[in-house]
């Protein structure tokens, strides 16, 4: 047990050090925005560009892995939008509470979660699972908030809104930048791997203190908030079972691929559903709540996930 709380405690007090400091204003209102920014535009993508073009094509491609993931998130997306959508609820706050129920924070705690408890081998799995939630699943949900929207656009409109976000995201241009740097053979200059290591070592950090600072500075509406509790619960419990017993039964998978399948989909929810319903303006309050419930919650579910798995 003191081993599990060796692995989590670093991760949790970070992003409780960044909620401290917001809250006694020794960091100010726009810390978070800042960091995040730096997290976004430097950090990561320095850490995705040095993943991508120091790694094996046939490494990183693991197709069950993929399916395993993208089934987990998907199915959960799907479940809850149609769910939500039975409810009347309209398409674009529906998609927002099923992009809640989904979006796993692959980017802030999964990086560094991973490489705390299975080493730099599980930074693959955790490359490809972000991936899968910034390219796929957002832009699934983009889609359908678009749709939502515009609906009398058409098809070809929507199109163009989201394949132009999702080229102008830095982290899906930077693992495209490391293919194509891999794909022509060349190694990286010291000068530039060393600029890497350091932008990259400073994501996870950054990223855990920003999630903190966003914890603090995110103030719910006042009054009651219904249906927060079923989307953490889908979040936190039906995606990881599903995605492990698809990564470990199904496909049958390496233990670190499935390892880190269990860990990426048992990861609370990140703030990119909240960021979205602030750029659309919509009521943002109930996903506001699941992403700070969700990471109180994954304190425990991710711990007795370590707890359950032979690392």
């Amino acid at each position: 047990m003191s081993s599990v709380v060796n692995v989590v405690l670093p991760v949790f007090a970070m992003i409780l050090l960044g909620y401290l400091c917001r809250r006694s204003g020794r960091l100010g209102p726009t810390a978070a925005s800042e960091l995040n920014r730096f997290v976004v535009w430097l950090g990561l993508p320095a850490l995705l560009f040095k993943i991508t073009a120091t790694s094996h094509w046939a490494a990183v491609w693991q197709p069950g892995f993929v399916a395993a993931f993208s089934a987990g998130c998907l199915g959960v997306f799907a479940f809850t939008l149609l769910y939500r959508r039975l409810q009347q609820q309209p398409l674009v706050d529906a998609s927002l509470d099923a992009l809640g129920a989904a979006y796993a924070n692959t980017g802030y705690i999964g990086f560094p979660l991973c490489l705390l408890i299975l080493g730099e081998a599980a930074l693959q799995p955790a490359l490809v699972a972000t991936l899968v939630v910034v390219c796929v699943l957002f832009a699934i949900a983009l889609a359908c908030v678009e749709t939502g929207l515009h609906a009398g656009q058409g098809l070809g409109a929507t199109l163009r809104k989201v394949s132009s976000a999702l080229l102008r995201n830095p982290l899906v241009i930077a693992p495209l930048l490391g293919i194509a740097w891999a794909a022509g053979g060349l190694e990286l200059p010291a000068g530039l791997r060393t600029l890497l290591d350091l932008l990259g070592a400073a994501a996870a950090p950054c990223a855990l203190v920003s999630l903190g600072l966003f914890l603090a500075h995110t103030q719910p509406a006042r009054g009651e908030v219904t249906g927060v509790w079923p989307l953490v619960a889908l979040k936190l419990l039906v995606q990881p079972l599903l995605t492990w017993y698809l990564a470990a039964e199904v496909f049958e998978l390496e233990p670190v691929w499935v390892h880190s399948a269990l860990l990426l989909s048992a990861l609370p929810t990140g703030t990119g559903p909240y960021m979205l319903a602030e750029l659309y303006g919509r009521e943002g309050s109930r996903v506001s709540r699941v992403v700070l419930y969700s990471t109180l919650g994954s304190l425990v579910t991710l711990s007795l996930c370590l707890v359950l798995l032979p690392v």
